[in-house]
């Protein structure tokens, strides 16, 4: 299930104000059909995925801890 949040380019503008803490993030194409989906340091991830990745298009929500942000994720993937 996508997250609720608005869709925000994946670019170095997004990546730079994303907040350095752990969350879960969804990428997204150019469709805004969702590619995949990860938890970690939101910044630090997204700085991976835009160098790496085939994502044009990110959401995050933020997470208290790592313990969190994957509890975050599972809720999402079983849904």
């Amino acid at each position: 299930m996508s997250l609720a949040k608005p869709w925000r380019d994946l670019d170095r503008s997004t990546v730079g104000s994303a907040p350095n803490r752990y969350g879960l993030y969804e990428l997204g194409d150019d469709g805004k059909e969702t590619v995949g989906f990860g938890t970690g340091v939101l910044r630090d991830e997204l700085k991976e995925a835009l160098a790496y990745g085939d994502a044009t298009r990110v959401r995050w929500e933020t997470a208290d801890s790592e313990a969190h942000a994957e509890r975050l994720l599972a809720e999402h993937v079983e849904e």
